[in-house]
């Protein structure tokens, strides 16, 4: 089970933010150039080991990845160019994110690289799906909802007390729970796909 599944939910919260912003004359795509802003900040950050500015920056990642739908929507100018910068948007963020974690001191790189496959893996099948036909697919364990709350969980955690356990950080612990489970609905993705063609 994934949060994307509970975008829904959220919509009341979302709401007057994206009333606002329209009022503003904010676009969707300056939002998703934003969060792309957002996540190159949060990697930094992280890997200056910033954890409290580092996790700000994740939190406004999600929030503007969330609003450039949102105002699209509410505008009524959904694109397949909009939708196209911003899943390529994303994956950069992701990047960013992840590498600016295993780059510094608190994530081991090899456990980093894993985690990052693992991202790029499961996205890639969600978004494949669209690509032959089936339809997006945002099934799995884990997507990108379920990443950043990890992420800001993480951070929030580390503020109060920097946790080690067998060795590892909180985000090290995050990054291989990325792998793993990054893989795992890569593979549930991938055999959703497959059972419909």
């Amino acid at each position: 089970m994934t949060l994307d599944a509970y975008r829904d939910h959220i919509k009341p919260i979302m709401e007057p933010v994206v009333a606002a912003s329209v009022r503003l004359g904010i676009t969707p795509d300056a939002c998703t150039v934003l969060s792309l802003f957002a996540a190159a900040a949060a990697g930094v950050s992280f890997y200056f080991y910033e954890i409290g500015v580092g996790t700000l920056f994740v939190l406004l990642n999600g929030v503007f990845d969330a609003l450039d739908g949102s105002i699209a929507r509410t505008l009524n100018t959904q694109s397949l160019r909009g939708d196209f910068l911003d899943h390529t948007v994303d994956r950069y963020a992701d990047i960013f994110i992840i590498c600016g974690i295993f780059a510094g001191p608190l994530c081991p790189w090899q456990i980093g690289v894993f985690g990052l496959t693992g991202v790029l893996m499961a996205s890639y099948l969600g978004t494949q799906a669209q690509a032959v036909g089936i339809g997006r697919f945002y099934g799995g364990f884990l997507g990108r909802a379920d990443r950043l709350i990890l992420l800001i969980g993480a951070g929030a955690v580390t503020l109060i007390s920097s946790i080690v356990i067998i060795g590892l950080s909180l985000f090290a612990w995050v990054l291989l729970i990325f792998g793993i489970f990054g893989h795992i609905t890569a593979a549930q993705r991938f055999m959703h796909v497959w059972k419909q063609l």
